[in-house]
């Protein structure tokens, strides 16, 4: 690591993923520590869908869950040749350890733990969530989901009973003393 203009500048690939359940703030988060620190954003279901020019929900109902997966794997692979990146991970990025490995390998892995019922009411637009689905079987998916984001989590930071800017803060604060930021 190098000082550039009162800002760290890092060698290789040093991308930030955030992971966490739906609903979670991923995509505010990096979005907003991105402009505060001056590092570029992404989001792994954005850059899906304009690589297949389908929204995620389009993509699941015509080619099924397995197809979307590929694409997010393939678009994993591909953040390998940028820099420097805060990358808003898609839910269910976890569920292929092969993703996993992908970040751990090209970053750091920081994991916004919260709980259930905070997720589905932070979620503004259910229909474009396909793996949703009812409640019945968001806390099914969440169950599942949920060890997997703590077995891949470099860092955690409990987003429970947190504003918004209370959580920015703690995850500024946090990646900054670690110098990820």
């Amino acid at each position: 690591m190098a000082q550039g203009g009162g800002y760290v500048v890092h060698e290789g690939c040093d991308h930030i993923f955030f992971v966490g359940f739906l609903g979670a703030g991923k995509s505010t988060l990096a979005r907003n520590l991105g402009a505060l620190f001056h590092r570029p954003y992404v989001d792994t279901d954005r850059l899906v869908e304009r690589r297949l020019g389908r929204s995620v929900t389009e993509i699941f109902a015509r080619e099924g869950e397995e197809a979307f997966r590929d694409a997010e794997t393939a678009e994993l692979r591909r953040l390998a040749r940028r820099k420097s990146l805060l990358v808003s991970c898609g839910g269910g990025i976890v569920e292929r350890q092969e993703n996993c490995s992908l970040m751990h390998e090209m970053g750091v892995i920081v994991y916004l733990d919260g709980d259930l019922a905070d997720s589905l009411r932070q979620i503004r637009c259910p229909e474009r969530r396909p793996d949703l689905g009812s409640a019945e079987h968001a806390e099914l998916v969440y169950r599942h989901r949920r060890p997997l984001y703590e077995e891949a989590a470099d860092v955690t930071i409990d987003i429970r009973n947190r504003t918004f800017e209370q959580v920015a803060h703690a995850a500024a604060q946090l990646l900054w003393e670690r110098g990820l930021l």
